[in-house]
């Protein structure tokens, strides 16, 4: 962002006023997107899960969320939900082998300890 604005203020004068502006917005742009890809995050608390994507925010409670798979070479895990569809997690990314793996068992973790019902005694 820094490096377009620097480029706005000290480009060629052939430049106009209105290309500058572009290139400070393009920089904007660019910006906001990798605010919004940064923002991805996977929060779990005792009510069920907040899945923090990209561009949407998913609340979740434990019954609704059946299960969570990631084959190799996966960006980011599947929740597979109650009413039959999926859901990306894109805040635990595949990229991150080890962190990812761990993050996917302490997931499922939760899952199987919050998202069952408990046996009848």
């Amino acid at each position: 962002m820094l490096g377009l604005i620097a480029l706005a203020v000290l480009v060629a004068p052939q430049f106009k006023l209105f290309d500058r502006v572009l290139i400070v917005g393009f920089g904007v742009f660019i910006g906001w997107v990798l605010h919004m890809l940064a923002r991805c995050r996977v929060t779990a608390d005792e009510s069920g899960l907040t899945v923090v994507n990209a561009f949407r925010t998913r609340r979740l409670e434990w019954p609704e969320v059946l299960g969570v798979s990631m084959t190799v070479g996966d960006p980011w895990p599947t929740l597979d939900l109650a009413d039959g569809t999926s859901l990306g997690a894109m805040g635990i990314n595949g990229a991150e082998k080890t962190l990812a793996a761990r993050q996917l068992t302490e997931l499922r973790a939760l899952l199987h300890a919050r998202g069952e019902a408990p046996d009848p005694a």
